[in-house]
């Protein structure tokens, strides 16, 4: 770090805010192909919590490449660094006091621990949302697997890079069997044993 630079210490901490909110703050990482429906779930989730008077934001791959992460291209070293920027805003929610659903691919194991070395592991926990190839390739929205496929995007998950599934995700949906209700549903009840 520089030394220059000094961590300022502030009077409201977050355990404060949790208090005030009646609730605990933590990062709710999902995971999965482009396509497997973590945005879905999460915005769903998001509603439902808010229903609740939670303090909740969701926080989207491409919602955040249009502002903090525009500039950032596709490359290994962009990937990460697109990571490692959610990660460290991911952090400043939860001192905040809100709750982060946060919907990215984050393709390799590696990534998703250095977010959760970021966030802090006892505020970090990992839904893995478990789709097939074929079933991303169905729902594909917005034709970046047909590009991918006719070689337009280099590098695309699950076509010619590889995604890693988690190995032992707090929570794990499977959303050929379950709907977006019983995944909302799973959660929901995930985070109400999530104590302060």
């Amino acid at each position: 770090m520089n030394e220059n630079i000094i961590h300022q210490n502030y009077s409201i901490t977050q355990k404060d805010r949790n208090k005030a909110f009646k609730h605990p703050s933590f990062v709710l990482w999902f995971t999965g192909l482009s396509g497997s429906g973590k945005s879905t779930i999460a915005n769903a989730l998001e509603v439902e919590l808010f229903k609740e008077n939670k303090k909740v934001y969701v926080l989207d791959g491409d919602n955040i490449r249009m502002g903090i992460n525009k500039g950032l291209g596709f490359s290994l070293e962009d990937r990460n660094e697109n990571l490692r920027r959610i990660a460290e805003v991911s952090k400043l929610f939860v001192d905040a006091g809100i709750i982060v659903l946060a919907a990215f691919i984050s393709p390799t194991i590696k990534d998703r621990k250095m977010v959760e070395e970021i966030v802090g592991e006892d505020q970090f926990f990992e839904i893995f949302v478990d789709t097939d190839l074929e079933t991303c390739e169905k729902r594909d929205v917005k034709g970046l697997y047909q590009k991918a496929r006719k070689g337009e995007i280099k590098n695309f998950t699950g076509i010619d890079s590889p995604y890693e599934k988690p190995e032992n995700p707090d929570v794990h949906i499977r959303t050929e069997k379950e709907s977006v209700e019983d995944a909302v549903r799973k959660l929901i009840n995930f985070v109400k044993n999530i104590s302060l």
